[in-house]
């Protein structure tokens, strides 16, 4: 590990509510000298910043990195590939740079992600990455409905392909939580509903968000466009 390096910090600013912020995150980000975020390239906003606003020193600069959102693996790579050389050439010069990301660092996060490709350019840079709250954690607190309890298991499912993944496990959990859920909620629903498992199930838009929204029968989400902030819980009727 290089000592006159900077030191990149993982920072996840949980799901909507700036004050679930962790402590150690918020001390970090008074000490940096400079903050990343991600966004995408047909603008210029970070949800992750927006969060993290109230903690952010008005002194310190914040730089938005553009990703593309396409399923091009070679437009997707190169853009990688330039930022993670964007935050190396800070750290090469001494920076202590922090990089946001929504929920926790290492839950389905861009932060994963450009991480990947930081190490592959350059394997000797001091990282440490902060544990956050993911958007599941909170949607849970949010009801007041445990996650699971004694023996239970617990899958975490992407919903891009809406409900497939769920079809496919091999695994019959106890709970299970479908991130990314706005664009395929109806079938996840109906996937949820062929595991018989939707009249115990959730659905949250917005979470932590002033305009959070719990959806307590799952089926609205058939005829309701559910919002890019969703996520759907399901839990074993039984």
């Amino acid at each position: 590990m290089n000592n006159t390096n900077g030191t990149l910090f993982g920072i996840g600013v949980g799901p909507g509510d700036p004050d679930l912020i962790p402590v150690k995150s918020v001390n970090i980000l008074k000490k940096v000298d400079i903050i990343f975020a991600a966004s995408s390239t047909k603008n210029n906003h970070s949800q992750a910043i927006n969060i993290a606003k109230k903690h952010l020193p008005e002194q310190t600069p914040v730089q938005i990195l553009p990703f593309p959102m396409t399923k091009d693996i070679d437009i997707s790579q190169k853009a990688w590939d330039e930022n993670a050389k964007i935050i190396i050439k800070a750290l090469d010069n001494g920076q202590n740079a922090a990089f946001l990301t929504l929920g926790d660092p290492l839950t389905y996060s861009t932060y994963g992600y450009i991480l990947k490709h930081i190490k592959k350019l350059s394997s000797d840079l001091n990282i440490k990455t902060i544990p956050g709250i993911t958007s599941y954690q909170a949607a849970a607190a949010s009801t007041n409905i445990p996650l699971m309890e004694g023996e239970e298991s617990l899958l975490i499912l992407s919903g891009v392909d809406g409900g497939n993944n769920l079809r496919k496990s091999k695994i019959k959990p106890n709970n299970i939580v479908f991130m990314k859920a706005y664009k395929n909620a109806p079938d996840i629903v109906a996937a949820i509903k062929e595991a018989k498992m939707e009249n115990s199930s959730y659905g949250v838009i917005n979470c932590g968000l002033p305009n959070q929204e719990i959806v307590s029968d799952i089926t609205e989400f058939l005829n309701k466009k559910p919002g890019y902030w969703t996520l759907i819980i399901a839990k074993n009727n039984k």
